[in-house]
């Protein structure tokens, strides 16, 4: 069992080394990061709020390769200080990577490797996650990242235990976040271990954000998947699978489909989209019940039907493990949080219970590339429950407190 703590006895035994200084922080930045991830450790350990309750941090703003550094907008930044200035640093934050396909230059990832071997924390925000597994800083470890880019992260470095329903997993010595809004729950994180719960929560009140929020990614996963899979034979099948949720098939009909035994079919998926073919159709399921609780008048029983679950005990059994509420709570939750308005705009778009087609022939053309690098990743209010063990991938213990994983 997972829970909130600062580290493994393993970890929490490693002292620092030379002259790097638990209060000092590095954070790493590169050209082509987006400036909002690339803002948020500036903006938590850069500002003294000695005012507030908070413990003073000194900043070290690096850049991981020549200057200016590029960033969102077109924008130029100048780092005040080189990869050199790492070595001083109790620890190192890595808030963007600016392309999930291109090796980081391997001067910083030497560096990030030394400042791991001397003993600092290492933090990876977002797409941060691929910079620290390029350094082999992962390998054999849980982490996360954006859920839309944890099946790459997955296939392209197999050792690393990558989880994409947390919001942020601690595991002591290296740290790793989901999206944008993670980062700001990680950093917060950070501070809570270093300096207590007042500490972290007179932050909160300063950045005006809850100081933990329970849930993690779950509620954002959706049916897109990695690039990389649009030119594998397996595209096909995985096309069918989510024009044709609202029928009851297994996963040896896919195998079928893709002409492979089943032990050679599960092999290839995960290896594409580093999730267990059986775990993700379940969560394409409830995605979809998700979306017909949201936006039709459909009962229960119907929704259930209409994404191919066996019957509503299914249903209500597999929507509770990955979102923590029965379909009608969700339901009753989201109508409350939604304005009258959007509640009619979705409603006068919403398929009639009468008559419609069932969901996957609507004219849904297959896997949806995502659009953007670097997407914002806020998410809602109300707690949630970390989803089902496995059901985007490799399975990893539930915390403690949902969406937060810590070093047990």
């Amino acid at each position: 069992m997972s829970h909130d703590s600062t580290a493994t006895p393993e970890t929490a035994a490693r002292k620092l080394s030379g002259r790097r200084r638990k209060e000092i922080v590095a954070v790493l930045l590169f050209s082509g990061g987006p400036i909002f991830e690339s803002s948020i450790p500036l903006s938590v350990f850069g500002v003294d709020r000695q005012d507030a309750g908070v413990p003073r941090y000194r900043l070290l703003v690096c850049g991981g390769e020549e200057g200016p550094l590029r960033t969102t907008g077109g924008m130029e930044l100048t780092a005040p200080h080189g990869l050199e200035a790492i070595s001083r640093a109790g620890t190192v934050v890595v808030p963007a990577w600016r392309s999930i396909t291109s090796p980081p230059p391997e001067e910083a990832l030497d560096a990030l490797r030394r400042a791991h071997e001397e003993g600092a924390r290492i933090v990876g925000l977002c797409t941060g996650a691929f910079v620290l597994a390029a350094a082999g800083l992962l390998d054999g470890r849980p982490a996360t990242t954006h859920w839309m880019y944890a099946p790459t992260l997955a296939k392209r470095y197999p050792s690393v235990h990558v989880d994409p329903r947390e919001l942020f997993v601690d595991d002591g010595d290296v740290l790793t976040s989901a999206g944008t809004a993670a980062g700001i729950d990680l950093c917060l994180h950070i501070v809570r271990t270093d300096h207590g719960n007042e500490a972290a929560g007179a932050l909160a009140r300063r950045l005006v954000v809850p100081p933990r929020r329970s849930g993690g990614q779950e509620r954002y996963l959706d049916r897109s998947l990695p690039e990389e899979i649009g030119a594998d034979p397996l595209a096909e099948v995985v096309a069918w699978a989510l024009e044709h949720l609202h029928e009851q098939f297994d996963v040896e009909t896919l195998a079928a489909r893709a002409y492979m035994s089943r032990r050679t079919f599960d092999r290839r998926f995960r290896s594409l989209t580093g999730s267990a073919p059986l775990q993700w159709l379940i969560t394409q399921r409830v995605l979809q019940a998700q979306r017909l609780l949201e936006t039709s008048d459909y009962s229960v029983d119907e929704v259930a039907g209409r994404c191919g679950f066996r019957s509503p005990v299914a249903l209500r059994g597999h929507f509770r493990r990955q979102l923590g509420s029965s379909p009608a709570a969700y339901r009753a939750a989201y109508r409350a949080r939604r304005p009258q308005a959007d509640r009619n705009r979705d409603t006068e778009g919403a398929p009639s219970t009468a008559g419609a087609l069932p969901p996957g022939q609507q004219g849904h053309a297959g896997p949806q590339v995502p659009p953007a690098p670097h997407p914002d990743s806020p998410l809602p209010h109300q707690s949630r429950r970390t989803a089902a063990a496995g059901a985007l991938g490799p399975s990893l213990t539930a915390s403690a407190l949902p969406g937060q994983r810590s070093a047990p």
